[in-house]
């Protein structure tokens, strides 16, 4: 299963959150199969997100996109993010 890892900084968490909730719903009709968002203890300006994607290429494609750019823009991510494409290779016991 592919995900995308993107690790960036925020002006203000309380500002992006409800960007990236409205995003969703481009998200999914890309391909994104859900996710999860985490903050830093230590940095809650810097926010990781965690997504699961249909395809590879349909991950490539949706993070690419103008939209998305845009989108980040507007929600108030400093900087350029770091992103990850990762393949889910093992799932240990718990």
């Amino acid at each position: 299963m592919p995900y995308v890892l993107i690790r960036h900084k925020v002006k203000d968490y309380k500002t992006w959150k409800p960007f990236f909730d409205e995003h969703g719903k481009m998200r999914k009709s890309s391909g994104s199969k859900g996710g999860k968002v985490f903050r830093n203890y230590d940095d809650p300006t810097e926010v990781f997100i965690l997504l699961q994607w249909d395809t590879r290429e349909n991950a490539l494609k949706f993070m690419k996109s103008d939209d998305v750019r845009e989108a980040m823009h507007h929600a108030g991510v400093m900087g350029q993010p770091a992103i990850s494409y990762l393949d889910e290779v093992d799932v240990p016991p718990a």
